[in-house]
């Protein structure tokens, strides 16, 4: 009979999960998981800080919709995974290297984690972790394998792999409770539609635009939901949101939290009837009541809701006009900066030079605070998956591992990666993961020299005098840094350099940074904010 060891049950139940590419960085904890994926022809990508590995397993989940895999060592390998894992025992208490209650450490920012004792049991515990991640609102699970239960060797044909172990439909709502969200939308004079990454997620894109259409109201994306309307669609909207809010008088809320970024409700017309949309029940109603809460599939729900809303006809022509003249004055103000030849450089100037690189094979990865704001508002995204931002936690630094998870996936897609100067600080040097395994994905850095989203609140509260820890070199060269990794470097200082330098950033095929000198005080700008 055949022995295997843990690091064999490990790569094989990742594999039946449909999971060809690990993320890692190297530990004698986990060697023999390495050794497996050879056998099995899963890709080991090696990154030169944990916490990118954890960033690059969220980007490869969000490039496949299925769920990413991140391998640490443990002790300082789980904790410095630990941020990658809230924005996603050698040998137990006997004193081992690196020995630390690290299934306790992220329990608050996991949806499940255990440690498993059994080598024979590390594929029903696999099992558990992606049923775990999958199923409900999708999450970060945690598995700890203990080193002596990784390497024990035990007989094959004892071990039992888990097949039918979670389910693959999609969950549909309460049919009674879609039609009264039906009659809120049918009954609507100005309504409104604001989608989030649970549409990108469970693939309703389509669904999404015929739901709009069918109910003639404008629609506000967010998060991973970008790109799921072409941006040239009549009711695709991105600059009145805040306004619309305010005035709508039927607000749907589909897959996308009542967090900060929508005021926690606050700004919501509150007169208006709303409806929200989501597989996680603890979602619905948090931070405002709402009129109908539908547990469900986006999905099925939007399914569901077009059968309802077909046949009706939604006329709100004087809404929707109104909305548009309103977008198209605030491109107006945009566009005065947009074309600017000052020096330095205008932040807009860039996003609208960056934007011609664009097109439906670029995915874009925004790695940043405020020139990820701006780039956002101005970059032509159209395609469902085709952007990526740091999400919710605002965690800065992600960008690199999302590069490689994208590129690990699609080898033919552009990718460019949109960063802030203190964004690029912090993990950067995986620009030498970019070379060595030949991911030519180009960096432009829009470097202000600063935090720039804190300097702001500092100048406006205690005035330029009293800037103090956010503030960053002025000769920091990233351009130089990426050079001297093996990769390609262009340093503009003029905005009529600034398309020379990407073409010839994307015409080298090799990983490239474009480090671009922007003005610290753009005039018509507030902290990225202002034509939200």
């Amino acid at each position: 009979m055949a022995l295997v060891d843990g690091g064999d049950l490990v790569a094989r139940a990742i594999k039946q999960e449909g999971v060809d590419t690990i993320f890692t960085l190297c530990g004698g904890h986990v060697q023999a998981i390495y050794d497996s994926c050879l056998d099995e022809e899963i890709r080991v990508i090696d990154v030169r800080h944990e916490q990118v590995a954890g960033h690059a397993a969220e980007g490869w989940s969000r490039a496949t919709r299925r769920c990413g895999v991140a391998v640490v060592t443990a002790g300082p390998g789980v904790t410095d995974c630990v941020t990658a894992i809230a924005n996603a025992l050698a040998r137990f208490e006997m004193g081992a290297l690196q020995d630390m209650d690290q299934v306790q450490l992220v329990r608050s920012i996991t949806k499940w984690a255990r440690c498993v004792y059994d080598t024979q049991r590390i594929p029903e515990y696999i099992a558990s972790a992606f049923r775990a991640a999958l199923t409900g609102r999708q999450g970060p699970t945690f598995l700890e394998i203990p080193t002596d239960v990784l390497f024990r060797k035990v007989e094959e044909n004892d071990v039992y792999f888990p097949q039918s172990y979670r389910p693959q439909g999609r969950v549909y709502p309460d049919p009674k409770v879609v039609k009264q969200a039906a009659e809120i939308i049918a009954r609507a004079e100005r309504p409104l539609v604001m989608a989030g990454s649970a549409v990108y997620w469970q693939d309703a894109h389509q669904e999404l635009r015929h739901f709009v259409e069918v109910a003639q109201a404008p629609v506000y994306l967010n998060a991973m939901g970008r790109g799921a309307i072409n941006q040239d669609h009549p009711l695709f909207f991105s600059r009145t949101r805040r306004n619309a809010l305010s005035q709508a008088d039927a607000i749907v809320v589909i897959g996308t939290p009542m967090d900060f970024r929508l005021s926690y409700g606050k700004r919501f017309n509150p007169e208006a009837r709303t409806v929200q949309v989501d597989t996680d029940p603890q979602e619905l109603a948090r931070n405002r009541d709402i009129d109908v809460p539908i547990e469900g599939d986006a999905k099925a729900t939007l399914e569901m809701l077009i059968g309802e809303l077909e046949g009706v006809n939604h006329d709100h022509k004087e809404w929707i006009t109104g909305l548009r003249e309103a977008e198209n004055k605030t491109r107006g103000q945009m566009e005065e900066w947009m074309n600017s030849d000052r020096v330095p450089i205008h932040p807009l100037r860039l996003c609208r030079d960056m934007a011609e690189f664009v097109d439906d094979n670029t995915i874009v990865v925004g790695d940043g605070g405020d020139i990820v704001n701006l780039a956002a508002r101005v970059l032509p995204i159209n395609q469902p998956g085709q952007w990526y931002d740091p999400g919710p936690m605002g965690t800065l630094g992600v960008g690199t591992g999302f590069c490689m998870a994208i590129n690990s996936v699609y080898p033919n897609k552009r990718i460019l990666m949109v960063n802030g100067d203190g964004a690029f600080g912090l993990n950067g040097f995986e620009f030498d993961t970019f070379v060595r395994f030949n991911m030519p994905v180009v960096s432009v850095v829009g470097n202000d020299r600063q935090w720039g989203q804190i300097t702001v609140g500092q100048r406006a509260m205690y005035g330029k005098e009293r800037v103090v820890a956010s503030i960053l070199g002025d000769n920091a060269r990233y351009d130089k840094v990426v050079e001297g990794l093996g990769g390609h470097g262009e340093y503009v200082t003029e905005p009529d350099q600034i398309r020379p330098a990407i073409e010839r950033a994307f015409a080298s095929g090799k990983p490239a940074c474009v480090n671009v000198i922007m003005d610290q005080e753009p005039p018509g700008i507030m902290g990225g904010y202002e034509f939200m």
